[in-house]
């Protein structure tokens, strides 16, 4: 198993910090995002007692369960009974029907995920793609694993289509965990702590609810937000409107407003 080394820290913060949802995917997305926070009560109920982020409870329900409340967290067996899938027979206590909650709390305790352990980004990242296994990694380095890229630029096809058996063609159709956390981060709902290096500031485009017209104007802004993205606690939508959400992110960095945000 590979253990999360600096180079590996780098990996993922570069991959996330770099991330751009494939405009086709945008709506999916966001309409899966608005689901889960819909539901954040219940996730926050297992992160109080599992110290587990909220946020990644919830991304791990999405991708294992199809955000469902009658399936194990551990891989997606209905509540009815224990699992029968790998991991099989969890639950090892209590018994059928099981509630969510219950046996969410023991498919994070039996990964050895608390609140103890490293929950900055390339730490989420890392506890996120273990949790899928290391298939992609060990034996297909070449495709980086869907379960954390599917729907972003960074994923273009290669899965396996069922256990032990790659098709270099296939493609996922589920979005992955990295994904729907870089869009939970850009929306502002959440903040994954890490710090990447800044490059020099760009020219500072005046405040908009709509992308600039002139070509040049536009590429000011996507610098702009490409820019802020290299922040920590930033994840910026590359969208080339110097919005609000920009200009927030802005006054994170720089302490005012974007030109022209009536904010001021």
């Amino acid at each position: 198993m590979p253990t999360l080394t600096t180079a590996l820290r780098a990996e993922y913060e570069q991959l996330f910090n770099s991330c751009v949802i494939r405009p086709e995917r945008a709506a999916a997305v966001l309409g899966l995002v608005n689901k889960l926070l819909a539901n954040k009560a219940r996730y926050q109920a297992v992160a109080k007692t599992s110290g587990v982020p909220w946020h990644f409870v919830a991304v791990v329900h999405n991708m294992e369960s199809g955000q469902r409340f009658d399936r194990h967290l551990h891989n997606g067996d209905p509540l009815s009974a224990r699992t029968v899938q790998v991991p099989k027979g969890y639950p090892k206590t209590g018994g059928p029907p099981f509630s969510w909650e219950f046996s969410a709390a023991d498919a994070l305790a039996l990964k050895g995920l608390s609140g103890s352990i490293d929950w900055s980004l390339a730490g989420t990242l890392y506890r996120l793609e273990l949790y899928n296994g290391w298939g992609y990694r060990n034996h297909h380095p070449e495709t980086l694993s869907p379960y954390l890229w599917s729907f972003s630029r960074h994923y273009v096809s290669g899965k396996y289509v069922k256990d032990g058996v790659w098709s270099p063609t296939a493609k996922s159709e589920q979005c992955g965990g990295a994904v729907l956390l870089r869009r939970m981060a850009e929306l502002g709902h959440i903040q994954l702590v890490d710090s990447p290096v800044a490059a020099n500031k760009p020219g500072v485009p005046s405040y908009s609810l709509s992308k600039p017209k002139n070509a040049a104007d536009l590429a000011r802004v996507v610098q702009l937000q490409n820019w802020l993205n290299t922040f920590p606690h930033i994840f910026v939508k590359v969208d080339g409107a110097p919005g609000k959400l920009t200009s927030e992110a802005y006054k994170q960095v720089t302490g005012r407003y974007l030109p022209g945000d009536p904010r001021k």
